[in-house]
């Protein structure tokens, strides 16, 4: 199946009317930028000297972050602390014009903060401060006051679990059934350590496949067996799509009508870096579906802007234009792809 643009202008001119619900822990992405040109005497270790120090929203703001710079309105609930990772938080969202009303405080949680020491083009380490521990029934009640305020409002919600203790079964399976009584569908971003049943009845669930293979038991190593793991899900979850993101093999889409799953190969041309792109892609897949786009349409377009994403250096954002600009491009270079690879086929024979 192919977009056209004037198909992909359609959908992306609705983005800025739609908002999104963005349920899921929240934090601070820290780089710290350097160069190596010796080892420490103290110890066999590299010594980085900083040339640059970066921060950028993490983890579920992320995700809120990538609807913003595609033109859609994210609704961001979650927990921060009273610290100093808070204030850099609130400062972040405050550049990227979200809005801080649907977040709660707690004093006695660490507000997540990932730093990444990165040496030229390489991670040397990551440092993380954070508390991973299940909020108190207090905090729960809160984020419960600001999901109800915020599904009002919102045309999709999106659940991002980190495991970092928001995502429990309180809240997730009360979001799901209100958000079902109010026709608003419900994507989740699940994570490998939570248990299936904690996602039950969610519209579309978008596991990588280390998470497919945990969430359904099944070690994912060809065909079948991908077959047999988008199907478990399915049945697990109750949710109504499954669409396991493959990295460079693309992304597999399975529902209960449907014996085998609709593969879309990836559209990245060229990758640096990984980190950020699940958030990107459900963000856009998200937009995508409420602005008019079917669950392929929308995976097409998820899937070209995470080629976009892979593209940038850390966690980074895709705007509307960068999406168009690459789809178009993509369309251009396509039948030369295609020549390419026949000519590839007749050299072999």
């Amino acid at each position: 199946m192919k977009l056209s643009l004037k198909r992909v202008d359609l959908v992306i001119s609705r983005f800025p009317k739609k908002r999104v619900l963005v349920f899921g822990d929240v934090g601070v992405d820290k780089y710290t930028h350097g160069k190596v040109s010796r080892i420490s005497p103290e110890a066999p270790i590299p010594i980085v000297e900083v040339e640059k120090v970066q921060f950028k929203l993490g983890l579920a703001a992320n995700v809120a972050d990538n609807i913003k710079s595609l033109g859609g309105t994210p609704l961001l609930v979650g927990v921060i602390g009273k610290d100093s990772g808070a204030e850099e938080f609130r400062s972040l969202i405050g550049e990227s014009k979200i809005s801080g009303k649907y977040l709660v405080v707690d004093k006695s949680r660490k507000t997540t903060l990932k730093e990444r020491v990165v040496a030229e083009t390489q991670q040397v380490c990551r440092i993380d401060y954070e508390t991973a521990l299940k909020i108190d029934n207090i905090t729960i009640k809160e984020t419960w006051k600001k999901l109800e305020l915020a599904l009002n409002e919102a045309d999709v919600v999106i659940i991002e679990d980190y495991s970092k203790g928001l995502v429990e079964t309180t809240l997730c399976r009360q979001l799901i059934q209100m958000a079902e009584l109010k026709g608003k569908p419900v994507l989740v971003d699940p994570n490998s350590r939570s248990q299936p049943g904690l996602y039950h009845g969610c519209s579309i669930i978008t596991p990588n496949v280390p998470e497919a293979e945990a969430l359904s038991g099944i070690k994912i190593t060809d065909a079948p067996s991908l077959q047999r793991a988008g199907h478990r899900i399915l049945d697990e979850v109750g949710a109504r799509i499954v669409i396991i993101t493959r990295g460079r093999e693309g992304m597999a889409i399975f529902s209960k009508n449907e014996t085998k799953p609709f593969l879309i190969p990836t559209f990245a041309r060229e990758v640096f870096d990984v980190s950020g792109a699940g958030d990107t892609v459900i963000a856009t897949l998200g937009l995508s579906l409420v602005s008019g786009a079917d669950v392929v349409e929308a995976s097409l377009l998820a899937n070209c802007a995470a080629g976009v994403e892979v593209g940038k250096r850390g966690t980074a954002t895709v705007s509307t234009k960068e999406l168009r600009d690459y789809i178009a491009l993509l369309d251009k270079i396509q039948p030369h792809l295609k020549k390419s690879s026949a000519l590839e086929k007749k050299k072999k024979k």
